[in-house]
């Protein structure tokens, strides 16, 4: 009945070895080594931690496991509650080729080529993560992010990823190093010197970016701070600027009520500027809520990166195993159409997230860094480009119709707004001129009464 019998376990790691495969069903691993399944659960017993099964019943795989330094070759996962509350939830296994497999109470297991995207939105990245190696010499991690393995970037939310972005703790050191966690109270009259050490201050959390900014926790909640220096040149109070742009533009986000950002809040404080921004994934002091980036999402399940729209559609037609509501679908085209019309160039995929509702169920989690980055210098240089309003698509036009009339009123805001530099004020009001004809031409006679009806309220700065 077979072709030749396999009687070592050499023989079997070998067959499992194959470069980042998913795991081996029992039937094909049998008739692939010609083997009885009594002959195969004896190998894979005699194989002990270095073989996996995976999956229940006829569903049954296995695969070759692998060690990391530091970790072994199963990681449990955490997942912390909206109460503080942790719970183990299941387990990652570390597999062949640096593959991995998780296993959560509730829901199937997983085969992904690296790592699962709850644990990818997890690692440091951004500004914040660039000293993260430096901060923690002992992990032997290389200096540059650009330059880390999934085994490092497991290695150090593994390790040190007691605060990372989300709800997920990985591994049982982190849990013990949250479990002793207690976040320090921070005043707005402490931000200059939490700027200037923000690059290597203990207390970054992994959120992403790469524009300066630190962790703080003020009147009871997590806020993210970024910030602008108080130098006296054209790049440093272009920097200022763009945080007043941006106070505006998520204010103006939650006003149109056709999605929700993040609470901001603008601080003057010795000549740097200063806004702070609530976490969505934190509740109260230590209480956590499930986030996933549309990056993580479109790594692993949707491949195309055109826009958000786009990857809005491809959602809603299903990304197994998460699913989008049709309106939070319509919100996430909302926000990509607003975005374009108040020139912000960049809305990367690592720029909208999403809160993942019983287990499965994405809604479009509060807007974050949406700004004029057409504005933004380039390296240590300001540079003019060209603003143009893009018309409607297909795709988007009953959004557009609801973001065009919002994006003309904050650039009316922007061109009124004394405290910014002339030649910002000035493109506001070029860009208000042209978004105003082409909203007339795109809604006729019925542009002017929808800009009527926005009433959004510039941010005010204190301190």
């Amino acid at each position: 009945m077979y072709r030749f019998k396999v009687t070592t376990v050499q023989d079997l790691l070998a067959r499992l070895s194959t470069f980042a495969s998913p795991p081996t069903p029992s039937a094909e691993l049998r008739a692939a080594l010609g083997v009885s399944p009594a002959t195969l659960s004896r190998l894979v017993t005699a194989a002990g931690v270095e073989v996996a099964r995976l999956g229940r019943t006829r569903a049954v795989a296995y695969a070759r496991t692998r060690a990391v330094e530091g970790l072994g070759r199963r990681v449990p996962i955490f997942r912390v509650a909206a109460d503080g509350t942790p719970n183990r939830t299941g387990e990652l296994i570390l597999l062949w080729e640096r593959s991995t497999w998780l296993e959560e109470v509730g829901a199937p297991g997983g085969w992904f080529a690296g790592l699962p995207p709850q644990v990818a939105d997890a690692v440091p990245q951004g500004y914040l993560g660039h000293g993260f190696a430096r901060r923690h010499p002992d992990l032997r991690l290389p200096p540059r992010l650009g330059d880390w393995s999934d085994d490092d970037r497991l290695r150090a939310i593994a390790l040190r990823g007691e605060d990372v972005v989300g709800n997920v703790i990985v591994g049982s050191e982190s849990l013990s190093r949250f479990a002793g966690w207690e976040p320090s109270p921070d005043d707005p009259a402490d931000y200059p010197s939490l700027a200037r050490r923000s690059a290597s201050d203990e207390r970054s959390s992994s959120a992403g970016g790469e524009r300066p900014k630190f962790g703080a926790f003020r009147a009871g909640r997590h806020v993210l701070v970024k910030f602008a220096a108080p130098e006296d040149s054209p790049v440093a109070r272009r920097w200022r600027d763009l945080l007043w742009c941006e106070a505006l533009a998520l204010r103006t986000i939650a006003a149109s009520g056709h999605a929700r950002a993040v609470e901001a809040a603008l601080h003057d404080v010795e000549g740097w500027r200063f806004l702070e921004t609530v976490r969505f994934d934190r509740v109260g002091t230590r209480g956590r809520l499930p986030v996933l980036s549309l990056e993580a999402l479109a790594n692993e399940y949707l491949g195309d990166r055109e826009s958000w729209t786009r990857a809005a559609e491809a959602l809603l037609r299903g990304a197994a195993p998460y699913s989008l509501p049709a309106p939070e679908a319509a919100r996430l085209r909302w926000l990509d159409a607003f975005g374009q019309l108040i020139g912000n160039t960049d809305r990367h995929f690592g720029n909208v997230a999403f809160l993942v509702m019983d287990g499965c169920t994405l809604h479009v989690a509060p807007a974050y860094d949406m700004l004029p980055m057409v504005l933004a210098p380039s390296a240590e240089l300001l540079v003019d480009r060209a603003f143009v309003p893009l018309p409607p698509t297909g795709d988007n036009l009953a959004e557009w119709k609801d973001a065009a009339p919002w994006a003309a009123r904050y650039w009316r805001e922007v061109a009124a707004a004394p405290r910014l530099d002339a030649a910002v004020r000035r493109l506001g009001d070029e860009a208000r001129g042209d978004l105003d004809r082409l909203g007339r031409t795109v809604m006729p006679g019925t542009w002017e009464r929808a800009c009527a009806d926005v009433t959004p309220r510039p941010p005010s700065a204190s301190g």
